[in-house]
């Protein structure tokens, strides 16, 4: 991992979170040029709090305090995943939004990805466990064994900050034309008008007949 010396020495630096209320995971990486690094990655212990408010409270606490640390330019959050238990949607949902606003009071640009979306990007398989998600970083981002982290919700979240990485180096397409009008504003020649006769085309008394 990168020396805290070094931060200043990188093109970008993006950090990722995985929310949770019990364990919430951090992970920043340095950007030079196509070369990603990992700076730190690491979790924020929650459970010891009774109360989901001082949680909350604990979240945008520490992760205002990783923001000015390591002060990136991005960050990339995993959105929460779905399931059945309203209560605990909700929980997770405000552990995001939490943790989102301490970026957003710095003015940090955030970007969500889905649970699948960051497998998807990392491993190549949106059924991927955590355990292989974190093995496909340590080979990738050439993490040396001892600095692999027990709990997998730091690697998740470094995943976010990978996946991130990834997306926004994509080469962006031209965008199309909106509409048919916009297209003939746009490429008039390539409009036959309607009494002029195409290439191959021949029109006789019984209509128009290709040779």
């Amino acid at each position: 991992m990168a020396d805290m010396h070094n931060i200043r020495d990188y093109e970008r630096i993006i950090m990722g979170i995985d929310p949770g209320t019990n364990v919430m995971g951090y992970g920043v990486l340095g950007i030079n040029g196509k070369k990603p690094e990992v700076i730190v990655m690491g979790v924020i212990e929650l459970s010891k709090f009774e109360s989901h408010y001082k949680r909350l409270h604990r979240i945008y606490e520490r992760v205002s305090g990783l923001v000015a640390q390591y002060l990136p330019d991005e960050m990339a959050i995993e959105a929460p995943f779905y399931g059945k238990n309203v209560q605990s949607m909700l929980k997770l949902g405000r552990a995001q939004g939490v943790a989102m606003a301490a970026a957003l009071m710095r003015d940090i640009p955030i970007a969500e990805y889905a649970p699948l979306s960051i497998k998807q990007a990392v491993t190549g398989r949106g059924s991927a466990s955590k355990e292989q998600v974190a093995e496909m970083l340590k080979r990738m981002l050439n993490i040396p064994a001892e600095n692999m982290p027990k709990l997998l919700d730091a690697t998740d979240a470094l995943a976010a900050a990978l996946t991130h990485f990834y997306e926004t180096g994509k080469p962006k397409l031209p965008k199309g034309p909106g509409s048919w009008a916009q297209f003939i504003a746009q490429n008039p020649g390539r409009v036959v008008s309607g009494g002029t006769s195409r290439p191959g085309v021949r029109k006789t008394e019984a209509g128009n007949k290709k040779n």
